[in-house]
């Protein structure tokens, strides 16, 4: 005791732990303190709260219960548990079916809701054919102990005679009387044995039986999947390209969230059959018509596209929604799964080197829609106008177009792309005025064509009052005279002409510089708005259309008069709306139109076309077309292809040329090889190499621009022609006398 006592001495002093004030270090850890020869002992960190234990545990269940491994497991418990559930149901169906004439009745219901009373007849006279016999199954059931009966004593009658008579055969040939009955004791030994292997194998049989059936039921309900989706496997729950059928559209109007549509599906007795049409093949998808019960609008369908594709298992670009003539019923198409994401085929321009054009009897090929069917748009005296975000297509598919109708040879280009990066470079040779470029000169000089077509407009309503025409300018007028030959003005980036600041500026004789009239903005003063608008209102009646391409519409750089004034009105993707309506109008978007709908980026070339000149089934206010592309490289080889059929054509880079015309030259040109070339002939060509000089012509103009040089047209085999060799020589002789040139 007295060891213990000693040892304790030598450990340490036991000090009060109030003894440490503060400022006097760190505060001791430990009651011991160390002696002279032991190290002093470590700072301990300062111990973690204590956590409860009913912390601890709903953590550690919250974990077990999330995870994967736990849900996993969860899902493949109910997916097999219902896999039976299911099975039953679907068994029990079948034998219900099978056994009464619900399925008849359910037959009956669907043809009388979808207005087939033929086929409802049809049904009702195999229910009753089924009821007969059904009846007549029942009463040979009476009958059949009293026939069970007679057939077992017959039956034991025969099969022991049949064993005594084999006995006695037996026994006549051994001789021996004892063989009579072998046959009869084989049968009962047969019998007995039977009897053994049925008690040995019923007991397992009873056993395994049940299980077996749960195994059938089971194979029932994974066959059909009659289990929850969020319980199936990943690759099960995926339902993209689901075929479309009347019990999934139903369901799918159904889902939309539409209290009265719901409430009418569900009270309905076909389960909704009666609301549809015809489920039919349209394109790369199908197109069926929804007629809405009483209480339900079109439009509250229209503004729940995006949840009505997904019920169907598409996206909201793979469903169109449109209002056909029909009251209170919308039409769906609904595509193939994947299917608008594949590119459609080439262009007929490239892959058809004869493909012709005639502005009055032809069609421009511009794409496919969404059926698959080629979609071409009428382009005769239409002003057309295309619109969308930048950089989804809007150039190619308007240059399509003109790329169609370049290989009309009567028709005059005059082009003015303010964007200015060589897209419509390959017009250079086919166009007579081909202006590229963004500046505020460029503008200007695509205004001063604008207005220069504005006095060729008025000089022509004035002629074709003066012709006596009745019906306008006919197709033979615009083939033969040179005053009323198709003109197209197209105006690409046209937004930047309407956003211009430049305004008109003129010099007093003192020097002074004054502003007049803008050339862009829309309001009236606007010198481009003002040309547009006039062209608009009387440029069709005469052949003279003009063409637009803009981007991002808004009020302040596409002007409402101007949006309207289009025949034919086309929008790429656009961002909102609103833009939308602006594009194509508001009956165009109230009847389905959706171009704010379209994928930016990945529906390039995708436009939405509303107005005249494409055709449109009854009651349906627009079309969505899926343009071809054409790219830099074929357009140009397309454009050769216009050059090498018309004359040639000398395109001007601004509005007003800068050097006056030489008569003569021109028309030795234009004359080229021909010996003799008819008069008609050499104005037409004329006005196509410099249409603002010759367009206006007549065989006077002719005569007065030759006879001078003493090349004066003349006639030959009853026609007036002029000759090539006189007006070479004519040249050669004004070479020598440089005093008669073009002021001549």
């Amino acid at each position: 005791m007295s060891d213990l006592i000693e040892q304790e001495n030598t450990v340490g002093t036991v000090h009060d732990i109030n003894e440490h004030r503060p400022g006097d270090g760190p505060s001791p850890l430990s009651l011991v303190k160390p002696t002279d020869d032991q190290t002093p002992a470590p700072t301990a960190a300062p111990a973690a709260p204590v956590v409860p234990l009913w912390v601890r545990s709903g953590r550690a269940v919250r974990t077990a219960v999330t995870h994967e491994r736990t849900l996993t497991a969860g899902r493949l418990a109910v997916r097999h548990g219902m896999y039976v559930v299911g099975g039953t149901r679907i068994v029990t169906r079948r034998a219900w079916d099978g056994r009464s004439a619900a399925r008849y009745e359910r037959m009956i219901r669907t043809a009388e809701a979808a207005g087939q009373p033929e086929i409802a007849a049809e049904w009702e006279e195999r229910g009753r054919a089924f009821r007969a016999a059904r009846h007549q199954r029942r009463m040979d059931l009476l009958g059949a102990p009293v026939r069970i009966a007679k057939g077992a004593a017959v039956g034991t009658a025969l099969t022991g005679g049949g064993l005594l008579g084999l006995g006695i055969a037996m026994a006549v040939s051994t001789g021996d009387v004892a063989d009579v009955g072998v046959p009869i004791m084989g049968f009962i030994d047969l019998v007995a044995w039977a009897v053994a292997v049925a008690t040995v194998v019923w007991g397992p049989l009873v056993t395994i039986g049940p299980w077996l059936g749960l195994l059938a039921l089971w194979g029932v309900g994974r066959q059909r999947q009659a289990a929850p989706q969020w319980a199936l496997p990943a690759n099960a729950r995926s339902t993209d390209g689901a075929p479309i059928t009347p019990s999934v559209v139903v369901t799918a109007m159904r889902d939309l969230g539409i209290a009265a549509l719901r409430k009418a599906v569900k009270e309905m007795g076909d389960a909704g059959a009666s609301m549809l049409g015809p489920i039919r093949i349209a394109g790369c998808g199908v197109e069926v018509d929804v007629t809405l019960p009483s209480g339900v609008s079109t439009d509250e369908v229209q503004s729940r596209r995006r949840k009505l594709a997904e019920n169907l298992a598409r996206h909201e670009h793979e469903v169109f929604v449109t209002i056909p003539q029909a009251a209170r019923t919308v039409r769906l198409w609904i595509a193939d799964s994947g299917a608008l994401d594949e590119p459609i085929g080439p262009s007929p321009l490239v892959t058809d080197p004869e493909t012709s054009a005639d502005l009055y009897n032809g069609r421009a090929p511009w794409g496919q829609d969404l059926r698959g069917d080629a979609a071409a748009l009428s382009l005769l005296q239409r002003h057309l106008l295309i619109t969308g975000l930048s950089n989804q297509g809007k150039t190619a598919s308007l240059r399509a177009l003109a790329l169609w109708l370049a290989l009309d040879t009567s028709i005059e280009f005059r082009v003015a792309d303010l964007k200015g990066v060589g897209d419509w470079r390959m017009f250079d040779g086919l166009a007579t005025t081909l202006i590229q470029g963004p500046t505020d000169e460029h503008v200007r000089d695509a205004t001063h064509m604008l207005e220069e077509a504005v006095d060729e407009m008025e000089s022509r309503l004035v002629a074709l009052e003066k012709s006596g025409a009745t019906d306008g300018v006919t197709r033979d007028m615009a083939r033969t005279d040179p005053r009323f030959r198709p003109l197209v003005l197209i105006v690409d980036e046209a937004q930047v002409a309407f956003m211009c600041p430049a305004r008109t500026e003129s010099v007093s004789e003192e020097g002074k510089v004054t502003l007049g009239a803008p050339y862009g903005g829309t309001k009236a003063t606007s010198r481009y708005f003002r040309a547009v608008r006039k062209i608009h209102n009387q440029g069709r009646a005469v052949n003279v259309v003009l063409w637009q391409g803009t981007q991002d519409p808004t009020n302040e750089n596409l002007p409402k008069l101007v949006r309207e004034g289009a025949h034919i009105r086309a929008s790429l993707v656009v961002g909102t709306e609103e833009q939308a309506r602006m594009a194509l109008g508001d009956k165009a978007v109230n009847g389905g139109a959706a171009p704010h709908k379209l994928r930016q980026g990945l529906d390039k070339g995708t436009v939405v076309v509303a107005g005249d000149g494409v055709k449109l089934a009854p009651g349906q206010a627009s079309i969505t077309i899926r343009t071809h592309f054409i790219d830099g490289t074929n357009a140009a080889e397309i454009a050769d292809r216009a050059k090498t059929r018309r004359a040639d054509v000398t395109t001007r880079t601004d509005a007003t040329p800068d050097t006056p015309a030489d008569p003569l030259a021109d028309i030795a040109h234009v004359v080229g090889d021909t010996a003799r070339m008819v008069t008609q002939e050499v104005l037409q060509r004329l006005a196509e190499r410099d249409p603002g000089q010759y367009r206006e012509w007549k065989f006077s103009d002719l005569r007065s621009a030759l006879e001078p040089f003493g090349a004066a047209p003349y006639k030959s085999d009853g026609r007036m022609v002029v000759g090539r060799d006189r007006v070479a020589q004519a040249l050669s002789e004004r070479g020598q006398n440089p005093g008669t040139g073009a002021a001549a």
